[in-house]
């Protein structure tokens, strides 16, 4: 059984910075990809990046909204997936959503909410 458990949301201003944080309860080196997701009031839930280990090479990708403002990273000796968020935007907004598939199955934290002031 894996449980992910998100941190860091809050209250931010546009132009500001947040790190989100994801722990995963044991190893994540066998959670593979893992992801952040989000869904904003009144949407359905997107992708925001993934990262996935290859090779013994992590692999980051973005969706298009957050590319070049948002960076994710994993630490396997932490058990833990950051979401570093920088040059936040009001349509950050959120509830944000960690992610991870072992062996074909989905696991999801609770989420953490994002908001994002003009």
């Amino acid at each position: 059984q894996v449980q992910l458990v998100e941190s860091g949301g809050g209250l931010v201003q546009a132009g500001g910075s947040l790190r989100l944080s994801c722990a995963a309860s044991g190893s994540i080196f066998s959670i593979n990809p893992m992801a952040w997701y989000r869904q904003a009031p009144g949407k359905q839930r997107e992708l925001v990046a993934t990262i996935t280990s290859r090779g013994g090479r992590q692999f980051a990708d973005y969706a298009a909204s957050v590319k070049g403002r948002f960076t994710i990273s994993r630490d396997n000796a932490k058990n833990t997936v950051d979401l570093q968020m920088n040059s936040a935007k009001p349509e950050d907004t959120a509830v944000y959503y960690c992610y991870g598939i072992v062996r074909a199955i989905d696991y999801w934290g609770k989420g953490t909410l994002v908001t994002v002031s003009s």
